[in-house]
């Protein structure tokens, strides 16, 4: 597979050194849920971000790490950094979650996911998380929810910064960046480099797991580059354009390929015009790119490329104070270049969307409706339907209903001697109620939520994939961030029946899906020094959907700490798994034991 020599670009970047994003407040804007600009306590979406700050504080060093415990979420790892992971939202499968990145569609078209382990958090500037249904906003894959991540945009003065890390498995990251633009400008000049050894990361035998024997370390490696510019005209109109390339290679136990290359690339551009008082519109364009290539000791075994290009037109019409109607077009078009022999290699869809908010009464109301055509499936038709109303109080009550759908993956259709290409798209409704409250000390809400999937992918009596199978989904979520004396706390709790309704395995779980999850951030603050820690619990789940495989539940704590050691130097550290648990969140996989990481960084300013 051709790539840019990126390693080799970026190692004469490096005497660059990173800007921090601005500190976002509780009065975030968020753009996923309504696909406009609104503050998270406008959105009647149960809505979570995750900040450039919050992530610097939990000396994360990946996607995987800072979404894992958070509400609605759970995952899955095949054994360390850089391995595949999926991210079930909601107990939905990991194909049921929309990714973008700076407003582009991202994933495989062939796998029918995207690779989250290989997005480089250090260039990331927040996390929007939108759970429930939102395919009358975005078409496919968002049944169980949006997951969007923003890149880190500069913008004030000229302001150099960077990061060096050491620590457990001979892991290394370095990051610099070159954020300015000042006011009316912005761009930011981001470089990384990772590099783990690893550990084992299958332990599993020749009729299990990864059916093989390999008791050798897999590392990975993750070398990226993050570009982003724009500029401010006037009130109201912007051009931002944007441009992420990741590549990475990693090691892994396997049968027929235990080596992998990879790249992840997004470019995209948004112009945003205010046209009048009561009109604005934003053209969008952008193109994700998935590149794999599997090797077995040094030798290629396969190549899948794919590429989603994709173009909106939206426009936002004030009708009044308080009423914004959107109404849009969006076109996607999906490619594969593969070394397997697809039968049909490209498709395209089109989408038709109409919003509606508006407050009536003291009541606020969220209609969505969207009309789908895709090349291959013909029409669909999905809607969503959202309430809220202040109770007095703080409190704020919540109640929505929207369907979904998800188009089949390539692989699904077409994969030589397995694919069936007569697969339908699947499709959910769901049901959405929610509490939530704010207080001087902080913020809390509760959601509950009830879903049915139908038309679900399982595997005839021949093995092949066909719309039999559907699951019942019920959960509750809660969330919570508050200051309780000197600490600042949050917790993240679900409780969740992923459950299939269908077959022989009528009331068994979904796999790999825990029923209970939750996560415990703690921080203080004194003088220069901040201490802290995160406590992260999950409960029993099974490998496999006939619930014969168990996997236990388990408990992590993960200690840090940092220190200003001068006004622009700053000093980490973080006992990752103080307790040295060993635990798995697919059957034979290991996970990292006992780590301890140390981090130095250079943040002028700050």
């Amino acid at each position: 597979m051709q790539r840019t020599p990126l390693a080799a670009l970026i190692a004469g970047l490096f005497t660059l050194p990173v800007q921090a994003a601005e500190i976002p407040t509780l009065d975030e804007i968020v753009v996923t849920a309504t696909r406009t600009e609104r503050s998270i306590d406008e959105t009647l979406t149960a809505t979570t971000v995750i900040t450039r700050q919050e992530i610097e504080r939990s000396q994360a060093t990946s996607v995987p790490e800072i979404l894992a415990g958070q509400a609605g979420i759970t995952l899955s790892n095949n054994g360390g950094a850089g391995k595949a992971t999926s991210v079930f939202l909601r107990g939905t499968n990991a194909d049921h979650v929309l990714v973008l990145i700076d407003g582009v569609k991202v994933g495989s078209a062939t796998l029918g996911t995207a690779s989250f382990q290989d997005y480089p958090l250090n260039q990331i500037e927040r996390i929007e998380i939108v759970r429930g249904p939102l395919s009358s906003l975005y078409g496919s894959e968002a049944i169980g929810g949006v997951i969007q991540i923003f890149t880190r945009k500069g913008g004030g003065e000229l302001t150099p910064s960077a990061s060096a890390m050491l620590g457990s498995y001979n892991t290394r990251q370095a990051t610099a960046n070159l954020a300015g633009g000042g006011n009316n400008a912005w761009f930011n000049l981001g470089v990384s480099h990772f590099i783990t050894d690893g550990f084992n990361a299958c332990k599993g035998s020749l009729t299990a797991a990864c059916f093989t024997v390999e008791p050798d370390k897999d590392g990975y490696r993750n070398t990226a580059l993050n570009l982003r510019g724009g500029y401010r005209f006037q009130p109201g109109s912007e051009l931002d354009v944007h441009f992420l390339r990741a590549e990475g290679k990693v090691d892994y136990d396997g049968t027929f390929q235990n080596q992998g290359d990879s790249v992840q690339q997004v470019l995209g551009a948004n112009l945003k015009h205010r046209v009048n008082g009561r009109w604005s519109l934003k053209l969008s364009a952008g193109q994700g790119r998935d590149e794999s290539e599997s090797f077995l000791n040094g030798v290629s075994t396969g190549v899948f490329n794919t590429t989603r290009n994709s173009y909106a037109w939206q426009n936002d019409l004030a009708l009044a104070a308080d009423h914004l109607l959107t109404l849009g077009v969006d076109r996607l078009e999906d490619k594969v270049n593969s070394t397997t022999a697809y039968a049909i290699t490209q498709r395209d869809n089109t989408g038709l969307f109409a919003q509606y908010q508006g407050r009536v009464a003291g009541n606020d109301i969220q209609l969505a409706l969207r009309r789908d055509d895709n090349s291959q499936f013909g029409g669909n038709t999905t809607g969503n339907l959202a309430w809220g109303h202040a109770l007095g109080g703080d409190l704020r009550a919540t109640l929505s209903y929207g369907t979904a759908f998800k188009a089949p993956s390539f692989n699904q259709l077409y994969w030589p001697g397995f694919g069936n290409p007569n697969l339908m798209p699947e499709k959910s409704r769901s049901l959405d109620a929610g509490l939530s409250g704010k207080f001087a000390a902080g913020h809390w809400s509760v959601n509950v939520f009830e879903m049915h999937i139908t038309d679900l992918i399982g595997f005839d009596t021949a093995f092949n994939p066909a719309n039999i199978d559907s699951a019942r989904l019920r959960g509750l979520e809660a969330a919570t961030s508050l200051r309780l004396g000197d600490w600042d706390t949050r917790l993240d709790l679900t409780l969740q029946n992923p459950e299939q309704s269908s077959g022989s395995n009528n009331g068994k779980l979904l796999n790999r899906r825990a029923e209970q999850s939750a996560r415990l951030d703690l921080d203080r603050a004194f003088g220069a020094w901040r201490i802290g820690g995160t406590l992260r619990a999950e409960g029993r789940r099974y490998d496999n959907l006939a619930n014969t495989t168990k996997l236990d539940g388990y408990g992590l704590v993960d200690l840090r700490a940092e220190t200003r050691l001068s006004k622009d130097w700053q000093l980490q550290a973080k006992l990752e798994n103080l307790f040295d648990k060993a635990y798995e969140t697919a059957a034979g996989y290991n996970q990292p034991g006992r780590g301890l990481y140390l981090t130095l960084r250079y943040q002028p300013g700050k």
